[in-house]
């Protein structure tokens, strides 16, 4: 059920501050789903900060396929040219065309593309396999719940019809199990030749494909590292 009944109703929008997402004025859960509407934005940021500290060959095929994601959003929107189910209602629109929902491609696409990197990707190399198992379904369910929360957000606050957001899932899971077949079976093989560019090894891009779990890993090396560190400190101070 949208923020309004109708979309002539009279209730004025407001922006959330330096954006153009509106929710109706005094209207809390509104504006809690105008906000879960910026999650996108915080997905793309995230990404970049990953890959300027990490620069991980499968974070940036992971970001690349957002980006592609993006433009075949574009495309499909111009060949659709379905007008959004509320024309005048927001002052602020960045496309009038609304099929398929944009948000809705891209946070189904970060759901599905991570819901398989999680359960065929990665594999836990110590015994705690009950641990493992807990954590992956609680982080599943958590992307699941947040996707259709922002998917929701878009029919309520009037920016799509449930076809278009509805389309817009569809055609992200699409693209995610595309995308994460294309970098397992034709980008990971590539890796490590990419890793061993002088270019990459200037900007220090490296290729962690082949190890099983790379939270496991760092964790592991970081802590014996930094105990290896603490012993040699201990024995000059002696």
């Amino acid at each position: 059920m949208a923020a309004v009944d109708e979309c002539t109703g009279t209730a004025p929008w407001r922006s959330v501050s330096l954006t153009h997402v509106e929710y109706p004025t005094g209207d809390f859960t509104g504006q809690l789903l105008a906000y879960s509407s910026l999650l996108p934005v915080f997905i793309l940021v995230g990404f970049v900060t990953l890959i300027v500290f990490k620069r991980e060959l499968h974070t940036i095929s992971f970001f690349g396929g957002l980006v592609l994601n993006e433009g075949v959003n574009w495309l499909l929107k111009n060949i659709f040219r379905e007008p959004r189910p509320c024309r005048g209602v927001h002052a602020t629109l960045t496309t009038e065309y609304g099929m398929p929902s944009s948000h809705s491609q891209f946070i189904w696409f970060f759901f599905m593309y991570s819901f398989l990197f999680l359960y065929f990707r990665m594999h836990q190399t110590n015994n705690a396999r009950c641990l493992e198992l807990l954590w992956r379904h609680v982080l599943s369910t958590c992307l699941l719940s947040v996707s259709a929360f922002v998917s929701y957000s878009r029919v309520y606050l009037l920016y799509h019809s449930w076809s278009q957001v509805i389309n817009g899932g569809v055609a992200g899971s699409i693209m995610a199990v595309a995308w994460f077949i294309f970098t397992q079976e034709l980008l990971t093989p590539l890796f490590p030749k990419i890793a061993a560019w002088p270019i990459s090894e200037f900007f220090l891009i490296r290729d962690t494909s082949l190890i099983p779990n790379i939270l496991w890993f760092e964790y592991t090396v970081t802590r014996a590292e930094a105990r290896n560190r603490q012993r040699k400190l201990g024995t000059k101070l002696q």
